[in-house]
């Protein structure tokens, strides 16, 4: 246990002390923050009050700012999540560059415990970072309009986690089989563009056509931005029924914003997205598993001949 506290320490001291790599990590989130504001916010706005239709006069701004506020958070946390995650594995692939990995390998250390060190140390800095954005993303929806109560609160900071847990798997198998800065900083740029539509996250699942929108339900970080979305977002809508619109419209809301997934046109419970991102955590992490496990046996089997 003493060793591997001791491979994590290092491995975040290494990203931490690269300031080219670690600066960058910590402001995306609120750079990405600024450009949904600047950028998204009023589309998001007329969204809400599209949607809302004649009942649109009933609610106040704040209601409207809410509303919003809860869908670039939670979009924001949805997207970082996972891309953070492949920014903070670069120390795992520095050190195949570098020469390091052997020389970390040919110690008495075991593998088993090297190889963990990469992912424990990865979730640490990724978990992080995201932290910092959730404090950052619940200062701008208190000024916007709060409605999340404590419980939304720590259901917010739990997707977050589970979200890290899988971004830290997967970009921990992808960076299994890179070698170069060069091949890490090509993952991160594709993964950064492309994932934010791919987990519907920069716009709402309804917009995109049927084909799509059934094709990205199985992919299991279109439920965790789902959940993202109802923990942020649903509180505000449901307020909408203090000011006279009827429930019809705000599960409509719910629905048209992803609060409400659907599978193929059956509603998707919330358990049963924690469930779809549980077992794909676990999926994901015996794949890790096993293509360690396969890379130290052919090195053993090399080194006995």
């Amino acid at each position: 246990m003493k060793t591997l506290f001791s491979l994590v320490s290092r491995h975040c001291k290494l990203y931490f002390k690269d300031k080219g790599v670690f600066l960058p990590s910590l402001i995306a989130p609120l750079i990405l923050l600024f450009l949904f504001i600047a950028f998204l916010g009023n589309v998001y706005r007329d969204s809400i009050r599209s949607v809302l239709g004649a009942f649109s006069a009933l609610v106040s701004d704040g209601f409207i700012e809410g509303v919003a506020a809860g869908w670039l958070i939670s979009s924001l946390l949805a997207v970082s999540a996972v891309t953070i995650a492949f920014s903070a594995n670069v120390v795992m692939v520095q050190d195949k560059a570098d020469g390091q990995a052997k020389d970390i390998f040919v110690s008495p250390v075991p593998r088993a415990i090297v190889s963990v060190s990469y992912f424990v140390s990865t979730f640490l800095v990724t978990s992080l970072i995201c932290l910092v954005a959730i404090a950052g993303g619940f200062v701008y929806i208190a000024i916007a309009g709060w409605h999340l109560t404590f419980a939304d609160v720590l259901l917010c900071i739990l997707d977050t986690l589970l979200l890290v847990l899988f971004g830290t798997s997967l970009s921990s198998i992808v960076c299994h089989f890179l070698h170069s800065q060069g091949g890490i900083a090509a993952v991160e740029t594709t993964v950064s563009a492309a994932y934010g539509f791919l987990c519907g996250a920069y716009m709402p699942l309804g917009n995109l056509t049927a084909w799509l929108r059934n094709a990205l339900m199985f992919l299991p970080g279109t439920y965790g931005t789902g959940l993202l979305h109802e923990h942020l977002m649903g509180a505000a809508i449901e307020s909408a029924a203090d000011s006279g619109v009827p429930s019809e419209l705000i599960a409509g809301m719910k629905e048209g914003f992803d609060c409400n997934l659907s599978f193929f046109g059956t509603a998707v419970p919330a358990w049963a997205s924690y469930l779809v991102l549980l077992c794909s955590i676990f999926l994901l992490v015996g794949i890790y598993v096993l293509l360690c496990t396969v890379k130290f046996r052919k090195k053993g089997n090399v080194q006995t001949r």
